[in-house]
């Protein structure tokens, strides 16, 4: 599959600090590359520096094949559109009148803007002031503003960010509807994780700075394997009796962890244990969520 973005190195240092250490992305041409990690791991700062906001301090992006420099910077920026931290937009115009001003800028065809105006869903709103919007109608507006010029790369930083439940959902519709619609590979950075699983292909995790994982959404929920969780009224003599029977597992906290199985088997192991008298309080199936997973790879409990 041919990459759409690929850093090699790349790193960002502060003074003493080091923000972004030696990030390796390879961002897959056509997918919807999910960015995940805490508030300050560096997920912002990445991203401004694909698109040369921000200077690096090591390493070196390639976009489309092209690495990024000083001479061609435009060139790869007329291909790429991005909403990064929050929307800007002059408060004392209207939704269209911005993005007429957008529009100039990128040399995108006017018809455009009613195009975009529909794909975000803003149509009716256009002609009120833009500070009279809410905040998910300016997030709608700053990504109308990045899809004018059709680019074929589009990165967005937190765009669900503030908003409501309803409007974190037409959000993700939308998102999840653009490569299919424009053939545009998207990138778009969070910290909930439960976004990242319901939008993307693939899978980015940054942890302080450093790129823990990096695989398509399926590797990563392979990391989720399926337990059967037992509970019983003498769980010390119910693993003995399960090992005996050729069923091994562990007790954790309150319960008898077990290998994924076929349901006669369980039947069958569960007869076994009654048959020996011990009582059985609840048998559940238990599989990680994508937070699980995410706290398994950081080795610890983080604050998102």
């Amino acid at each position: 599959m041919a990459t759409a973005i690929a850093t090699n190195q790349l790193s960002k240092i502060y003074g003493k600090h080091t923000c972004v250490k030696s990030v390796d992305l390879k961002v897959p041409e056509g997918s919807i590359y999910g960015f995940l990690g805490p508030n300050g791991a560096g997920k912002s700062t990445t991203m401004k520096m694909i698109l040369g906001l921000v200077k690096a301090s090591e390493g070196e992006v390639t976009v489309f094949g092209k690495k990024m420099n000083q001479k061609n910077r435009l060139d790869i920026l007329k291909e790429t559109g991005s909403l990064i931290e929050s929307p800007s937009y002059y408060g004392h115009l209207t939704g269209r009148e911005n993005l007429e001003i957008v529009r100039m800028l990128k040399g995108a065809e006017k018809k455009e803007i009613d195009e975009v105006l529909k794909t975000v869903r803003m149509e009716k709103q256009q002609h009120k002031k833009a500070s009279a919007y809410s905040l998910g109608m300016k997030q709608r507006l700053g990504l109308a503003a990045a899809l004018l010029g059709k680019p074929k790369l589009l990165l967005l930083d937190e765009p669900t960010n503030g908003l409501d439940p309803a409007g974190i959902q037409e959000m993700r519709e939308l998102i999840c509807s653009l490569p299919k619609r424009y053939g545009m590979t998207v990138m778009v950075s969070s910290h909930l994780l439960s976004e990242i699983d319901q939008m993307t292909t693939h899978t980015g995790i940054i942890h302080k700075g450093e790129l823990i994982f990096q695989d398509s959404l399926v590797h990563l929920h392979e990391h989720s394997r399926k337990r059967i969780l037992l509970r019983t009224d003498n769980n010390t003599a119910a693993l003995r009796i399960l090992d005996e029977h050729g069923c091994p597992g562990r007790i954790t906290e309150d319960k008898i962890s077990l290998p994924d199985m076929e349901d006669g088997k369980v039947a069958f192991f569960i007869t076994a244990l009654v048959k020996q008298q011990i009582g059985i309080i609840r048998v559940e199936e238990y599989q990680k969520n994508l937070e699980d997973i995410f706290l398994s790879l950081t080795g610890k409990q983080v604050s998102l």
